[in-house]
């Protein structure tokens, strides 16, 4: 494979992720209006504090906020990012659905993948390991894994140990870290930093294709909020305060 990019995947197919993780950041700037900023309700409390305790102007608390809210979205599509890339190495695919993120096209391997290590309660880790267990024992010569794409080390092991007061544990079912994984499907110990090293010339390089007009489009949500303080000459936190809260005693006087 003669490539530009990586020796595991196709420049192409390195691309195509790119510019579908491109496509969920858009989807994420554009999808946070003021309605959708507001459906979890602001903690206009603890932004007081920021706003005083950091010396940060309230516009730029409330765009802090709103990029806070872009971050949480754009987490889920970062994992996705690995998995497309994955199923690009020859003899793996992705799972679409199907209960696994990445398998061998021979049945050999199975894994779910976490893009960081803390993002599971312990009822979705016993869920997960008998999922794991399940594929192992269908399946007689795979190894299925949970894969931490962001780990606290650098592993690959059996996964075994104590859950929710149960003691679990298979032969073949390990958790292992993003750089081990990697390692593990294309044979080059290097295979994660290499992706890391390049990801900055294949994104610029990507984006100089495409068009710019305007489809960077950005939230509407502080620009609502700052129309509705020309009419009603509150502060931001105020105006914020008011439409989320106000049905609490006193509020709908600010």
């Amino acid at each position: 494979m003669n490539n530009k990019y990586l020796n595991f995947i196709t420049d192409e197919h390195l691309l195509e992720c790119i510019a579908n993780l491109l496509n969920a950041y858009l989807r994420a700037k554009n999808n946070i209006t003021k309605k959708s900023f507001y459906n979890n309700k602001v903690d206009t409390i603890k932004l007081t504090f920021d706003a005083k305790f950091n010396d940060i102007d309230e516009e730029s608390l409330i765009q802090a906020e709103i990029l806070r809210q872009i971050d949480k979205s754009i987490n889920n599509s970062i994992g996705t990012f690995h998995e497309q890339i994955l199923g690009g190495i020859e003899g793996f695919e992705v799972g679409k659905l199907s209960g696994f993120d990445i398998k061998a096209k021979d049945n050999t391997l199975f894994a779910d993948i976490k893009n960081k290590h803390n993002t599971m309660n312990s009822s979705s880790a016993e869920s997960l390991f008998q999922k794991l267990a399940r594929y192992a024992d269908t399946y007689k010569q795979s190894k299925c894994y949970w894969v931490q794409i962001l780990a606290k080390g650098s592993f690959n092991e059996k996964w075994s140990g104590e859950i929710n007061g149960k003691e679990y544990s298979h032969s073949r079912v390990y958790k292992i870290s993003g750089d081990q994984f990697y390692a593990t499907l294309t044979g080059n110990e290097e295979a994660f930093l290499q992706l890391y090293k390049v990801l900055p010339l294949a994104i610029k390089e990507y984006l100089d294709t495409i068009e710019k007009n305007g489809e960077l489009a950005q939230n509407s949500a502080l620009d609502e909020i700052k129309t509705e303080i020309e009419m009603s000459n509150r502060s931001i936190l105020d105006q914020i305060s008011f439409e989320n809260y106000n049905y609490y005693l006193g509020f709908d006087k600010l």
